[in-house]
């Protein structure tokens, strides 16, 4: 389904692997990019159930933009067990100008066709997309 407003598509694989993290738990990260040539949105990085959160900001890329999901898990002030998903908007700024553009611009179009994201933490650097930072929206 292409966007409207950046001309971009998703891959069908992008909302495959989506359910399969949230329903089977068969990740705990996924790292989508935006394609030049194809502008279309695809997967780039599955992680692994037992990955964690340092292997996702490792998948990130330094100076290139991207899209991701990460299925925390984590425990509350009532000492119960729960997992929450979290869209990270990725766009370091060092990226180029045109790709913070499209990124941008194909956020919300992509968000939608991932049904389930319970919360969103858009990011430019690694401070601000620290554990203790994703602990304490979850919570």
């Amino acid at each position: 389904m292409a966007n409207a407003a950046s001309g971009m598509a998703v891959n069908n694989e992008c909302k495959k692997k989506f359910l399969e993290l949230k329903s089977k738990r068969n990740y705990r990260f996924i790292v989508f990019k935006i394609e030049d040539k194809t502008h279309q949105v695809v997967i780039e990085k599955l992680g692994q159930p037992n990955d964690n959160y340092a292997d996702f900001q490792n998948s990130l890329p330094a100076n290139e933009c991207r899209y991701a999901v990460y299925d925390l898990d984590f425990t509350t002030v009532e000492n119960c067990q729960k997992s929450k998903i979290f869209f990270f908007a990725w766009c370091p700024d060092s990226s180029r100008v045109r790709s913070k553009m499209i990124y941008a611009s194909s956020k919300e179009t992509f968000k939608r066709e991932l049904e389930g994201i319970q919360l969103e933490l858009q990011a430019t650097d690694f401070g601000e997309m620290s554990l203790d930072i994703v602990n304490s929206r979850a919570l």
